[in-house]
């Protein structure tokens, strides 16, 4: 197994409002550590390793995270499960770490990556993209940081789907369903097939009215 990132947090004594402001003014993120058998431990973190590994694994990689308990640590397998930013400030003000079974498969969005260049885009086509996530399942440690998506070969006119996918090993979709990820489609087509799609509703609605 690679090595995993590791952050360090200390369980957190005081909770409410008041204390987290105070905590938050020193450079620390109040969260909670949730592990799988309903056990729940208020935690801080620093705000910068908070930041940095956020930005390195998002919320779909597994970590190494060191609880600090009166002195006495324990590290366990965990995942950054939400990440709650000031509205006003690009600051992070909340977390929520989810403990993981690494052999218990799990349900998780992973964004897409565009990669390569559609030739249809270069005869004029726009990109039209449906997606920006996929809900896949897999165990944690099999979770990828991101789903590839090769437009290399994208003509005008063509589509790619889920079964076009290459997912890495040990990684499914949640559903069966075929769905179109994006396509390539010529300028001003997006907006006719809209209005076409709310016709047929409003036609569809109308007839079942009568």
């Amino acid at each position: 197994m690679a090595e995993l990132l590791k952050l360090s947090v200390a369980e957190r004594k005081q909770t409410g409002k008041g204390p987290n402001r105070r905590l938050r003014a020193t450079g620390m993120v109040p969260g909670v550590y949730y592990d799988q058998k309903g056990v729940n431990i208020p935690v801080k973190v620093e705000m910068v390793p908070l930041q940095k590994a956020w930005k390195t694994v998002s919320n779909t990689q597994v970590i190494d995270l060191v609880i600090d308990r009166d002195g006495k640590e324990e590290t366990v397998k965990a995942m950054i499960w939400r990440l709650k930013y000031n509205p006003v400030k690009p600051q992070p003000i909340h977390v929520d770490f989810f403990g993981v079974d690494v052999e218990k498969p799990l349900k998780v969005m992973v964004p897409f990556v565009l990669e390569g260049t559609a030739p249809g885009v270069k005869l004029g086509g726009v990109l039209q993209q449906y997606r920006e996530y996929m809900e896949v399942v897999a165990k944690p440690l099999d979770i990828p940081g991101h789903i590839s998506v090769d437009i290399s070969g994208l003509q005008m006119g063509d589509k790619i789907v889920v079964a076009d996918l290459q997912l890495p090993e040990g990684v499914v979709p949640s559903t069966e369903e075929n769905y179109s990820v994006l396509s390539c489609i010529a300028k001003g087509a997006a907006g006719t097939e809209e209005e076409e799609g709310e016709e047929a509703e409003v036609e569809s609605e109308g007839e079942g009215g009568e």
